[in-house]
């Protein structure tokens, strides 16, 4: 039976996802509410998959997903996103995850994502690979592409409005550090203050309002 580590903040969104794994005889091992708490029980769990949503107070799935790599580059993660742009699957999947599925899928999608991944193999829904490919080809140039991965993720909660005392707290860094990236963020996005790189975050969907 395939073992799997539920990691959302929301407690009934869990709860669904218990019964809906349940029933399709995939056990839920563990359940988080945040990246932290992912990290810190993941080497007790050793669960098959890790079931990560990527947006979520603390440090968020993506920088969770990239501890985890860390922490057993073996490790499966499907991502779980309510974003409809194409730079979170693509970050996430770059940081390590073996699938990704957007929150608006048929319930009987995360099952098969949860299999797929189990045996290793990647695992993208339909809509998110077309936008990926349409991109590709297009050549559609989102904003974050021009930021590095830890300038990508000081810029989303800096959207979210975190404070740079908070997220040198989530991520790790000095705030000396995030200040450096947020310097860097603004002149790449052309931004003069938080609020403009809010709306910015808004305009490409990469937060929600």
């Amino acid at each position: 039976m395939i073992r799997v580590m539920l990691v959302d903040d929301h407690v009934l969104v869990r709860m669904g996802f218990r019964m809906l794994l349940g029933n399709a005889d995939i056990a839920v091992a563990a359940e988080a509410d945040t990246g932290e708490q992912a990290c810190q029980d993941y080497a007790r769990i050793a669960p098959d998959v890790v079931v990560m949503d990527l947006s979520m107070p603390g440090m968020g799935g993506l920088e969770a997903v990239r501890r985890l790599v860390a922490q057993d580059p073996k490790v499966r993660v499907l991502a779980l996103s309510a974003h409809e742009d194409t730079a979170h699957p693509r970050r996430v999947l770059k940081a390590g995850a073996l699938g990704y599925l957007a929150k608006r899928s048929a319930p009987d999608e995360l099952i098969a994502a949860v299999r797929a991944v189990a045996q290793g193999q990647r695992y993208l829904d339909a809509r998110t690979a077309q936008a990926l490919a349409t991109a590709q080809i297009d050549g559609d140039d989102s904003p974050a592409d021009m930021l590095s991965e830890r300038e990508f993720s000081v810029f989303l909660q800096l959207a979210r409005g975190m404070s740079v005392a908070q997220i040198a707290d989530n991520l790790k860094l000095s705030p000396s550090t995030v200040g450096t990236h947020l310097y860097h963020v603004k002149q790449k996005l052309n931004a003069g203050n938080q609020s403009e790189l809010t709306l910015i975050a808004l305009r490409w969907g990469f937060i929600e309002a």
